[in-house]
Formats: structure tokens, C-alpha cells, sequence
């Protein structure tokens, strides 16, 4: 390891192509390496969520990652500090979260950077401006995940089963189903009853204007429309 080493900054983003242009923006002060996406998630072979236990998530990493993550921890043991910049969205906030607590044990100064748009203006202000993870977003990000494999690990099979094999039964499209199954219930359940709308066209005599009326009640008894 070259001596001014330790006095660099670790920025780690998702994206391959985002990070040799960053890189060039950022200049020989950082390292900048990628994720790759999610390095940590659910397993894929089971439900991964503790039902019993307050529906507390079970995370692993991911089949075939482990080399890039084993790489992140060899720089971040090199560095003086780690900027995520993962994207500004939830799933980025979860990916930072995962790699702040995989790596936190070997560096501990981990801050969390957002930029909208890939310049050289949007990144160094991101820089000058580190934040904390934002744990409410990571939350959310969680809810999600973690409804989606509860409604889809089981249900999933079934339609692998009776409609093809690959479709998913997540929390959105399950919903999207019941919707669909109830409406076509009530087209087959509804009764059709035959009516009839009564209506007469009078003429003014003093000006010869039209005008129609609708027959509304019949021997004092409202018609029903």
C-alpha cells in the first residue's frame, strides 16, 4: 500500500460505468469502486423472514457477490474514510445501509453521499456535503422487501404451477389479481332486470319549442330509474 494511502477517500456507487467517471471528476484523492447493485439480500432458497419474530429479516450475501464485497472491505481497510453513493432512491439507502454494516467493523467512518446527476458541479457538492444514512428510507425499503416475499415465496409456485412457470406473486400483482377476480365475480353474479324509461315530446304553441319530459311517478309511486 503506497504511503498517502490512508489519507484517501473510498467512494463506493453502484453502477461500473458511473464509478470511471466519477473517478475522473473526483481525482487522485478517492478511490472510486462499485457495488455492482445489492451485495446483500434475502436468500433466494427460503422465506428469509422470522415471522414469529417481528417479521426480522434474514440477510445473506448474495450468490456470487461475495468476491466484490471481500474486495470493498480489502479498500476500505486502506482508506481514511467511505462515502456510499449509492442512488438517491430507497433501494440505494438499503444498499448503503448493507455495505455500512458490512464494512463499518473494519472502517467506521462511513458517511452517505446523494447526487442527482452525473457532473463534476452535482458530485463535488455531494462531497463538501456528507449526510447520515436515512434510516426511514432503508425502513421502507425493507417493509417493501419483506411484504413482497411474504405474499410472493408462497404464492409464486401456485402460478408456476397452474398459469407458467417464472411469473411472480408479488405484493403489487396479488393485489392487481384480487381486483380483477372480484369485478369478474360480480359480471357473473349480476341479474340483469328489464325497465323501461317513458318519455313524451311536448310543443310549445307560442313559440313551437320542443321541450321532453320523462314519466317519473305513476299512480303517486315514484318510478324507479
Amino acid at each position: 500500500m503506497k504511503n498517502n494511502e490512508k489519507e484517501k477517500t473510498l467512494v463506493i456507487v453502484e453502477s461500473p460505468s458511473k464509478a470511471k467517471t466519477i473517478n475522473r471528476y473526483l481525482g487522485k484523492d478517492f478511490i472510486v469502486e462499485s457495488s455492482k447493485g445489492h451485495l446483500i439480500d434475502l436468500p433466494k432458497s427460503k422465506l428469509g423472514v422470522d415471522i414469529e419474530h417481528n417479521f426480522k429479516p434474514k440477510y445473506q450475501v448474495i450468490r456470487g457477490k461475495a468476491s466484490i464485497l471481500n474486495n470493498l472491505k480489502k479498500k476500505a481497510s486502506q482508506v481514511k474514510q467511505i462515502y456510499l453513493a449509492a442512488d438517491p432512491d430507497r433501494e440505494g439507502e438499503a444498499i448503503s445501509w448493507h455495505l455500512a454494516n458490512a464494512l463499518k467493523k473494519i472502517n467506521s467512518n462511513i458517511k452517505r453521499i446523494i447526487f442527482n446527476e452525473i457532473t463534476k458541479n452535482a458530485i463535488k457538492e455531494a462531497v463538501s456535503n456528507p449526510k447520515d444514512i436515512d434510516i426511514n428510507k432503508v425502513n421502507a425499503q425493507q417493509a417493501r422487501r419483506i411484504l413482497d416475499r411474504i405474499v410472493g415465496y408462497n404464492l409464486s409456485p401456485l402460478l408456476w404451477e397452474k398459469v407458467k412457470r417464472g411469473l411472480s406473486a408479488g405484493r403489487v400483482q396479488s393485489v392487481a389479481l384480487k381486483l380483477i377476480c372480484e369485478r369478474e365475480e360480480e359480471i357473473e353474479n349480476f341479474k340483469p332486470e328489464e325497465y323501461w324509461s317513458i318519455e313524451a315530446i311536448f310543443h310549445k304553441e307560442k313559440n313551437k319549442k320542443e321541450f321532453t319530459v320523462r314519466l317519473a311517478k305513476y299512480n303517486d309511486k315514484k318510478i324507479e330509474s
